[in-house]
């Protein structure tokens, strides 16, 4: 059976049926309490099972994945009292990736295949706007339009603000005073450096589920240190692309004895904050219905309460690490946190979250008919990788040998909804001069050619002209 040592008291080990991992989890705790260390210790224990990861790192802490661990005293110390043997410190294969470009490979995505109903979250659209903003998706989508960056929907905005009083029998009624607003917003997401995330080539999900020559499962580790302070908003929406691409493309693959692909996402509250409630049912939806694609889902936060109820339900591995009660508030929220795990008759759960000491976690995992295993206090075991970051030396060499480097290093910029949009103007400005010549010169001939030849591979591009389909999120389906 594959599976995962979490931990141990001495007495008792816990490990993690592999082939419950598509149950999802959840590690949680205060600063400071020993959260990274039990992340590190999943992605590289599933690495060695052969299985992908994607991890969301938002300290830079992890890293050190990539390298080889060392012993020290206090590794000595936790094996001793866990009762295992020092582990057999080695790096695993990693991929940087990083929004931005700058620590790590340029993860990027698409305005089409984010969908209406992510951007209208991420940038923070009322009602009225979401609906404008759905109309501009619909009307691309029928004429086969695909929104790549951000200047293509910008000029969608502009023509169809252009074009809504002729548009508004199919498309609803569309106001300048929404459309502006959506461009002004536009705008700040541009200043938050959405601009170099909004192109192409997108992020490929099959470079995301790899496995190196040895059979080890390659952690893809995205660098979101910046982002995380700079576009929380960003950072969250990108996350749940991944989500529901991963849900939308991926084929059924009923109970299996490992994940195909595990994702960490730290700072998990940043998800939730803000988010439209129809949103937050999709994202439920996906999630539990994700595992039949075989991909596991680990939220990482410093309370069980930052989860959404209907999600925090479906949580079935929980790594519970210190919480503290400083008022009548956190006391209560403690309970609640206790009354999540099945008891332990040996001690208090409640009690026991507030005096957990650095590694030590209260643990419970699903057994093999998937049910939840009563909670057990365990010293979460050391990882056999470094624990700290690289240095910027050691993640540069590392990029500069990356396989994937040439395929993700240039933007491409091909023909989408701005060179469609800026060719009809030109073809109605044309039109309607006076002296236009009858009779068309060759060059004219070649450039009728050109825009009929194109035409037909943006009709073939989009299904012979039909409506580009979309997913449970809004987002294109390749």
């Amino acid at each position: 059976m594959n599976s995962i040592l979490l931990g141990g008291n001495g007495n008792t080990q816990v490990t993690l049926n592999a082939a419950m991992a598509n149950r999802h989890g959840l590690i949680t705790g205060a600063t400071g309490t020993g959260k990274t260390i039990s992340l590190q210790l999943l992605a590289e224990s599933f690495s060695e099972l052969g299985v992908p990861c994607f991890v969301a790192d938002v300290k830079g802490d992890l890293s050190g994945l990539a390298a080889a661990g060392k012993d020290n005293p206090k590794i000595s110390e936790r094996c001793n009292h866990i009762g295992i043997a020092v582990p057999n410190f080695s790096a695993k294969p990693t991929l940087f990736w990083d929004i931005y470009g700058q620590r790590g490979l340029q993860a990027r995505s698409t305005i089409s295949e984010m969908g209406p109903l992510l951007l209208s979250s991420l940038l923070e659209l009322n009602d009225t706007q979401t609906g404008v903003l759905y109309s501009c998706f619909a009307f691309a989508d029928d004429e086969g339009m695909l929104l790549l960056d951000l200047k293509d929907l910008r000029a969608l905005l502009g023509f169809m603000a252009n074009k809504g009083n002729s548009l508004s029998g199919n498309y609803g009624n569309i106001s300048s005073a929404s459309i502006g607003a959506i461009q002004r917003k536009l705008l700040v997401l541009e200043e938050q450096g959405a601009d170099a995330f909004f192109t192409e080539p997108a992020l490929d999900l099959g470079d995301l589920m790899q496995n190196d020559f040895s059979g080890k499962g390659v952690i893809s580790l995205l660098d979101v240190t910046r982002l995380v302070h700079q576009a929380p908003k960003l950072y969250a929406t990108f996350l749940f692309w991944l989500l529901s691409e991963l849900f939308e493309n991926l084929p059924e693959v009923g109970d299996a004895d490992k994940p195909k692909l595990v994702l960490f996402f730290d700072e998990a509250h940043l998800l939730f904050n803000d988010v439209p409630r129809v949103l937050v049912d999709k994202i439920e939806q996906v999630v539990r219905l994700i595992r039949s694609k075989g991909v596991g889902v680990f939220f990482i936060s410093q309370s069980p309460m930052d989860i959404p109820e209907a999600i925090l339900g479906q949580l079935g591995c929980r790594i519970q690490h210190a919480l503290r009660a400083f008022t009548p508030k956190d006391q209560k929220s403690i309970r609640a946190v206790a009354e999540n795990f099945r008891p332990n008759p040996n001690f208090s759960t409640a009690e026991v979250i507030t005096t957990l000491g650095v590694g030590e976690a209260l643990v419970s995992v699903l057994d093999n008919k998937g049910a939840p295993t009563q909670v057990e206090k365990v010293l979460i075991c050391p990882p056999a990788s470094r624990i700290g970051p690289l240095s910027d030396e050691e993640r540069q060499s590392l990029l500069a040998r990356s396989p994937l480097k040439n395929k993700y290093q240039d933007t491409v910029d091909r023909e989408s909804a701005f060179e469609i949009l800026a060719q009809r103007v030109n073809a109605t400005q044309a039109s309607s001069k006076p002296n236009a010549a009858k009779k068309p010169s060759s060059r004219q001939s070649d450039n009728a050619a050109e825009a009929f030849f194109k035409s037909l591979v943006r009709a073939v591009g989009s299904k012979l002209g039909q409506s580009l389909v979309r997913g449970i999120l809004g987002s294109l389906k390749r």
